[in-house]
């Protein structure tokens, strides 16, 4: 009886030792270092890297702010573009009511107006959005009747050329590439359009 419990004893050592010959041949060089590291030791961080990015902090406008509201028409279409004021006199909102209530180009205004007063309040600096919007093209777009501003190549590029105008020192506005007369004869003699009255810059009807 005795013996026999010593062969089934050698018999399982015998096994147990050939099972871990062949997981050490299945495991890849450094498997055993890649497994205690992960499991003994902490990834190690880089200096100067932080675990996440900062949070940004809301900065909220006062209860009583100052305001004020801007007429606009570009392409046909009226509007209203409120700006709400910090103590500094810097904006921190705008509200932007087209005349046609209800339209898609309305809802659209009004989204887009509050994703640019989180983006204020938010520290986005009113240079890097006017930089973005200003000079963007889609329509409608047309003849502003401002002076400063002239032919308005969309909605976006009416309203952050003249915030631009408003707010931003003269040197830090954005400007455009190539002119909207790029590639016009000055000397044609195009029949003029509404609101204009040589045709040249109004191009051909």
């Amino acid at each position: 009886m005795a013996q026999g419990d010593d062969r089934t004893l050698a018999a399982a050592e015998t096994a147990a030792q050939s099972l871990s010959a062949a997981n050490a041949k299945e495991e890849p060089a450094g498997f055993t270092a890649d497994l205690s590291a992960a499991t003994g030791m902490q990834p190690s961080r880089k200096e100067g890297l932080p675990d996440q990015p900062d949070k940004a902090v809301r900065r909220r406008l006062p209860d009583e702010r100052q305001a004020f509201i801007h007429h606009f028409s570009v392409g046909g279409y009226e509007g209203y573009l409120t700006v709400g004021l910090y103590e500094n006199g810097q904006p921190g909102e705008i509200f932007i009511t087209m005349a046609k209530e209800g339209s898609t180009i309305s809802g659209l205004m009004d989204s887009f107006a509050t994703v640019v007063s989180l983006a204020l309040q938010h520290g986005v600096p009113l240079k890097v959005l006017c930089d973005k919007l200003s000079h963007t093209r889609f329509e409608p777009s047309g003849w502003s009747g401002k002076q400063e501003i002239g032919y308005a190549k969309s909605l976006m590029d009416y309203m952050f050329r003249w915030l631009a105008l408003k707010f931003l020192p003269r040197d830090s506005r954005p400007v455009e590439s190539a002119s909207i007369t790029e590639g016009v004869d000055p000397t044609s003699q195009a029949a003029p359009v509404s609101g204009c009255s040589t045709g040249r810059l109004c191009g051909p009807t």
